[in-house]
């Protein structure tokens, strides 16, 4: 079964079509700058050259018709017809209370999908814009839908519930959902796999470090806790997200500078985390390239960054009494050999000693970075949600067949 993965934003698109007999990628892609004149599609067909194209794009369904057009392309495509597409998948960040795992798309799923903007306003909406979009491209072809919070929902309710009036809660749902679950729950998979241990008998924190950021507890396969909360600007300090803060802040500062809700909103989301204390960048990179140049806002930014991660990671530790195992993944988590050093030479009382030769060594498999002596197995295994996308979506649609 040939399966497109989507993952639409508001002005862009990613895909990669998937040939499930190996689960092997045969093309993927992005679409950037939706809605432009100038719109740029990056085309990456396996066993071919790369293309990319400026053209006007002015929406998700024109966006969807070009990615087509270029799988099936005589000189850039993978397939010779559309038709060899059996199902799209799609990533959604937002399920709320709905979703506790994959789900087939229609009539009933749209319509939840829907009634969860409000928790997710900045990608419910857009992946609704790419499941429109590839249904009216590809009206016969089954969709199915994965979403980021499903893996949370195991979460017991003293972990996911804040300690507001309970009116809140059955009103409007403001509970913890989390995010990143597709790639948590990928990535402990993985790591009990490697480590060839059941999962069911592991306490294992997941790190997914990147531009956004979450960290998990994940103990005998399920997520107990995670740090991001009702939105995804809860937990870590982020890219350019603030991450834990004192809420009443939030008024003082409105009455302060007179901002609006919008603003303040803006502001704790896109001028925050590392950007703000850098007033650099927000890229980890960037950060430590600034630090080890002597930059001493840099230097800030790294520490706090890494303090409120290995703070997390303390917590989450005394939240399953112990940990087996920690796993590094997404761009910062898998790349950055320096916060992992940094943040794993401050867990020696946890048992965990690091191999830096083994922690320099850059791989894109899943490695063990920890000594032979370490009491936790400190792993950096790179994440996939693309794969566990393409995955439910071909469970899911075999399913229909059956």
């Amino acid at each position: 079964m040939k399966i497109l993965v989507i993952n639409a934003g508001s002005s862009s698109l990613k895909y990669q079509l998937y040939d499930m007999t190996d689960e092997s990628v045969l093309a993927k892609g992005l679409v950037e700058r939706i809605g432009m004149d100038s719109s740029i599609v990056t085309h990456k067909p396996a066993g071919r050259a790369d293309v990319t194209e400026v053209s006007e794009i002015l929406e998700h369904t024109t966006a969807i018709r070009k990615v087509l057009g270029l799988l099936t392309s005589p000189e850039h495509g993978v397939i010779g017809s559309v038709d060899e597409i059996e199902a799209v998948g799609h990533r959604v960040v937002h399920g709320g209370e709905y979703f506790g795992e994959s789900a087939v798309v229609d009539s009933d799923v749209k319509s939840k999908i829907r009634q969860l903007f409000d928790l997710a306003p900045l990608h419910n909406p857009a992946s609704m814009m790419g499941i429109k979009a590839a249904e009216a491209n590809m009206p016969n072809i089954p969709q199915v839908v994965v979403f980021d919070t499903a893996f949370h929902q195991s979460m017991p309710e003293h972990a996911y519930l804040y300690a507001i009036p309970r009116v809140l809660y059955k009103k409007h749902k403001v509970r913890r959902y989390g995010a990143h679950g597709t790639s948590h729950d990928y990535v402990s998979q993985a790591a009990a796999e490697f480590l060839g241990r059941p999962i069911e008998d592991l306490k294992i924190i997941t790190c997914h470090i990147g531009n956004g950021a979450s960290i998990t507890a994940v103990k005998n396969g399920r997520s107990i806790d995670t740090s991001m909360g009702m939105t995804p600007l809860e937990g870590l300090m982020m890219g350019t997200r603030s991450g834990d803060l004192d809420p009443a802040i939030v008024p003082f500062v409105m009455n302060k500078e007179e901002l609006t809700v919008n603003e303040v909103n803006s502001m704790l989301n896109k001028h925050s985390g590392l950007l703000a204390i850098s007033g650099i960048s927000s890229d980890m990179r960037e950060i430590t390239e600034g630090m080890q140049n002597g930059d001493a806002n840099s230097k800030l930014a790294f520490d706090m960054y890494e303090y409120r991660l290995r703070k997390y990671i303390g917590s989450y530790a005394a939240v399953m009494n112990g940990v087996d195992t920690i796993v590094f993944t997404a761009g910062v988590g898998e790349n950055s050999v320096v916060l992992r050093e940094k943040v794993c030479e401050n867990l020696t009382y946890l048992g965990v000693e690091l191999d830096k030769e083994l922690n320099a060594i850059r791989s894109g498999e899943p490695r063990r970075i920890s000594s032979a002596n370490s009491k936790v197995e400190v792993l950096v295994v790179p994440t996939n949600e693309e794969l566990v996308i393409a995955r439910d979506t071909n469970r899911l649609v075999q399913g229909l067949k059956s």
